[in-house]
């Protein structure tokens, strides 16, 4: 099913109960956050805004904010549905005479489906704003937590054309609101976005820069989606070959630019390459965490088109799980059968809400020959934004990657601390506030498929067959105990029937995270554990999701992560506490996103005025 703007999709949603309305007035300032926080992460539906203090638009959240929705915007019956759309169009046949010819007729019609599709006009131009007339205020542009710099837009289709080839790119960036016609446009330095402005800038020219808002569900997912550099592949294709027709396009009223006809409000004007940058943010982020704030390029508004009823789309970013998982989710499953082509022995892989996208990647693979998960690891580091990606775990074709549980038990029982893992450096994520500098820091990659007698130091010859010939390694057994030591800091701990040891700790000085885990790993409690997990003062030990959450956004492997022996063996302790100067980390460390007090006391009293049951608050 293909949709042709947001409203539609609304429609269904709401006839399918997936969608509810909340007709009092409710604040654009943190209380939406709250309301929508909840619903998210309690499986909710989406909700429409009708009355949102300020603004004369109403406001729809949580569009994609379940699994199940979020397949329903890109017309499938499952996202895993995707892979199986985009392994028929690129395995093209080449065999087989005539007929191996026409069983490629389908695919080629798909095909046809790719390049937008351009019209004289279209609903998102019925109203236009210009000059004076432009106000941002109008909108009812969130300020999602406390200590946000200011109000973001946080689901813009950002818009912008190669000044040199002309080749599209619509991207994601958030955009904080600093006047009535100027927002921050938040292009890190490996985005297109941030190309385009450096060619720009060489050709003296200010970038035309158009924003969208709505459009059909299939664009909004396509802005999110990390697009391999191919020619002529850009997000309007993507979005007409998942809705099975071309996308319809206009020109903009004041750029030279093709905007989405269907979408409910445009953005339209440029950045001036030669203006100096503003400090943008903070901003309570996808990581969990607020962003610090930071110089980006300015975007000045020229002019804003919208529908004669509109209606403003928003999302929120925070500690997971959030609506952007689910996108992750489905550019996962699309781009399987991309990953497979380029490395065959991938049968899957799955990047857990607990890691926000880059920080973990599991793969299982069908492994024939030693050394192969670290080939299939270092494969997938040089595939375009796969690159951001830190630890990365591999595991055997029989193990299902998205159990997360699953898959951590593997690693446990079949990789050996030291021997099996491997640190590298390499790209990081900008949004990363622990490595070791911008945008660059340390890797891991965790070996737990079965080993091959190579692997461990046991293979007498080269024999034929050797490569499929197992170990015969004992697997490790955890055994969890009651009498944990103490250590000075230590504000709870315990240990999993699984092998892990997670620890809070309260760092009040530098290396004392180390001199912790040097001293639990010569007690005798070390002996059934294969992990120790030292979390921040605020780290839940009863919650596995938190503790991993809280590990990998706050280590930089190459410098967090240790090896050491124990009575039992081995020991990978994963340093995930406060980094302090003294240890040589000069950035600020930033907090952990949280909701005041005030706006959770006025969501909960207010719950039964928005009308919305008992079971997601």
């Amino acid at each position: 099913m293909a949709f042709p703007d947001i409203q539609s999709f609304m429609r269904l949603l709401e006839e399918r109960g997936e969608l509810v309305r909340v007709s009092v007035p409710v604040s654009r300032e943190l209380e939406i956050t709250e309301i929508a926080d909840r619903l998210v992460k309690s499986g909710g539906p989406a909700v429409l805004f009708e009355q949102v203090v300020g603004s004369d638009f109403p406001l729809v959240i949580g569009l994609m904010g379940t699994r199940e929705r979020t397949a329903l915007a890109l017309g499938v019956s499952d996202l895993d549905d995707l892979a199986v759309k985009i392994r028929h169009l690129i395995d093209l046949k080449g065999a087989g005479g005539l007929g191996g010819l026409l069983g490629n007729v389908g695919k080629l019609r798909d095909a046809m489906n790719l390049p937008p599709r351009r019209v004289r006009s279209g609903p998102a131009q019925e109203v236009v704003w210009r000059g004076d007339e432009v106000d941002l205020g109008r909108l009812p542009i969130l300020k999602c937590w406390p200590l946000d710099g200011g109000p973001f837009v946080t689901l813009p289709l950002v818009i912008t054309r190669d000044p040199e080839t002309g080749e599209r790119n619509m991207g994601m960036y958030r955009m904080q609101v600093m006047g009535r016609n100027v927002t921050g446009m938040h292009w890190q330095r490996h985005k297109t976005g941030t190309k385009h402005l450096e060619k720009a800038r060489r050709l003296g020219q200010r970038l035309e820069v158009a924003v969208a808002l709505g459009g059909d569900p299939a664009l909004i997912y396509a802005a999110t989606a990390p697009l391999p550099p191919v020619p002529g592949l850009d997000e309007f294709a993507v979005a007409g070959y998942l809705r099975g027709q071309r996308y319809p396009v206009m020109k903009g009223v004041t750029v030279d630019l093709d905007v989405p006809a269907n979408a409910e409000f445009i953005l339209e004007g440029y950045v001036d390459p030669q203006e100096d940058w503003v400090m943008e943010g903070p901003f309570g982020d996808h990581t969990g965490f607020y962003t610090l704030p930071d110089l980006y390029p300015r975007f000045h508004v020229t002019a804003v088109t919208m529908r004669r009823q509109p209606v403003y789309p928003a999302t929120i970013v925070g500690r997971p799980p959030m609506e952007d998982a689910y996108l992750i989710e489905a550019s996962e499953r699309l781009f399987l059968p991309a990953a497979q082509l380029i490395l065959p022995e991938i049968v899957d892989y799955h990047m857990p809400p607990a890691g926000v996208a880059h920080n973990l990647v599991f793969v299982s693979i069908k492994k024939s020959y030693p050394g192969q998960a670290y080939k299939v690891a270092n494969g997938l580091f040089g595939l375009g934004q796969m690159m951001f990606a830190k630890v990365i775990v591999v595991v055997d074709e029989d193990v299902t990657v998205n159990d997360f549980a699953a898959v951590w038990r593997e690693v446990v029982e079949k990789a050996v601390p030291g021997r099996d893992t491997l640190t590298t450096r390499g790209p990081t994520d900008v949004l990363d506030h622990s490595s070791r500098g911008w945008g660059y820091g340390g890797k891991l990659v965790i070996d737990a498929t079965t080993k091959l007698p190579e692997e461990v130091g046991s293979a007498l010859s080269s024999r034929e067959e050797q490569g499929h010939d197992q170990a015969g390694e004992s697997l490790f057994t955890p055994s969890p105990v009651t009498g944990l030591p103490r250590f000075g800091g230590v504000l709870a701990q315990r240990q999993t029937p699984d092998g892990y040891w997670y620890v809070a700790l309260d760092k009040t000085r530098p290396g004392q995270a180390r001199e912790l885990a040097e001293a639990f790993a010569v007690h005798p409690a070390a002996r059934g554990m294969r992990h120790l997990l030292i979390g921040d003062a605020q780290t839940d030990v009863a919650n596995e999701q938190d503790v991993w959450w809280t590990i990998l956004n706050n280590i930089d492997p190459e410098r967090d992560v240790w090896t050491l022996p124990t009575v039992g063996g081995g020991l990978l302790a994963w340093d995930g506490a406060r980094k302090l100067p003294e240890e040589g980390f000069v950035r600020e460390w930033p907090s952990k996103i949280e909701m005041t007090p005030e706006i959770q006391g006025r969501v909960e009293a207010r719950w039964h005025l928005y009308g919305l049951p008992e079971k997601w608050r």
